[in-house]
């Protein structure tokens, strides 16, 4: 009986290794043929900037079948080209293939001449003027809005402040609840001296964001990718999303320090969204005053914004038409996988083409 406690084959590690040295011999020779990595694959038009502000109109194969269009209003943490990351996992481009016509707020990298950007300016300011220029471009009186994640809280506070411009609202992994027990972000947020940081550091750095976000899951996010990363180097193709993926998590944008001060204050320490507290400028925002349909898309395994987050939306709101749609995936996920290419667009289209 052998006295070795791991009882590793020898020929068997030894072909293990061989492979692994053959895998990093591809990996060089994929990586010297890798090109510029682009994100937002979909062809756009700027139809309006105002500051590093950008709003895209989407160009798809054939004319919109929508009679509504639909603004996409995304987080100012990363950029928004999660929803139009490749030619295949974009939900941008599957809901114009579904018919809708897609309008998208690009945010873009405030510098310190933002530092004193508030929430008021984004939601009342750049928001209220996207959908404008949106309303002005159709000639109608309201548009759909589709707000995401910290976006999705913005559009939460603009339909209840802006009801008569909302025609209906979708709200994708969008908290409402920010002190539910399983929500580790908000945890931590709870236990930040927040006017000390922002005093300190003015914009909040996009890499530090990127830190803390990462070490949310430090074994998956920081080890287990990498490792799986070996497999693929002999594939171009697999190789390239890879790295489109990891620019999109490391370009991110700086946020603008007292935006930040606000959001952190009043939404994860205080809660003050779900107590009914909550203020843009002079003015409360009372969900109450959302009457308009909202579907309210959450996923079932994002660790960023759990269920319990989300779900109690549909008894904050005083609409009569609300619909919860629950995915099987993550916070990511619920944009890029190939199950939600197939789900997700066609649920949005079809709730939206009922009304």
């Amino acid at each position: 009986m052998s006295d070795n406690p791991f009882h590793i084959d020898p020929e068997r590690a030894r072909e293990e290794v061989e492979a692994f040295r053959r895998k990093l011999e591809a990996g060089v020779e994929t990586l010297k043929h890798v090109g510029p990595i682009e994100l937002g694959s979909t062809p756009r038009e700027a139809v309006y900037t105002e500051d590093k502000l950008t709003l895209w109109h989407f160009k798809g194969k054939g004319k919109p079948t929508a009679k509504t269009p639909l603004l996409i209003c995304y987080a100012l943490v990363n950029t928004p080209w999660m929803v139009d990351l490749q030619e295949d996992r974009s939900m941008v481009r599957n809901l114009l293939e579904q018919g809708e016509d897609v309008y998208l707020i690009d945010w873009g990298y405030p510098d310190g001449a933002d530092r004193w950007l508030t929430l008021e300016d984004y939601i009342d300011g750049y928001l209220d003027r996207c959908i404008d220029v949106v309303r002005r471009r159709h000639g109608l009186d309201a548009v759909n809005l589709l707000g995401i994640c910290q976006g999705g809280v913005f559009s939460l506070c603009y339909a209840a402040l802006h009801p008569e411009k909302v025609r209906n609202l979708v709200t994708m992994v969008t908290p409402v609840d920010f002190h539910t027990p399983d929500n580790m972000l908000s945890h931590w947020a709870r236990n930040v001296d927040i006017d000390l940081f922002v005093d300190t550091v003015g914009n909040v750095p996009a890499d530090l964001m990127n830190f803390a976000y990462l070490t949310l899951k430090p074994l998956r996010l920081n080890q287990q990718k990498y490792v799986g990363l070996v497999d693929i180097l002999d594939n171009p193709k697999e190789v390239e999303n890879f790295l489109r993926m990891e620019k999109w998590i490391f370009d991110s944008p700086d946020q603008a320090g007292e935006t930040f001060r606000q959001f952190a204050r009043d939404f994860f320490q205080k809660n003050l969204l779900m107590k009914g507290e909550a203020t843009i400028g002079e003015r409360r925002v009372d969900l109450k005053k959302i009457v308009q349909p909202v579907l309210n898309i959450y996923a079932e395994q994002d660790h960023l914004v759990p269920p319990a987050a989300s779900t109690p939306l549909g008894d904050m709101i005083g609409s009569k038409d609300y619909t919860a749609l629950a995915f099987q995936g993550g916070h990511i996920g619920i944009y890029v996988s190939g199950r939600a290419q197939k789900l997700v667009p066609p649920a949005i289209h079809e709730w939206l083409d009922e009304r």
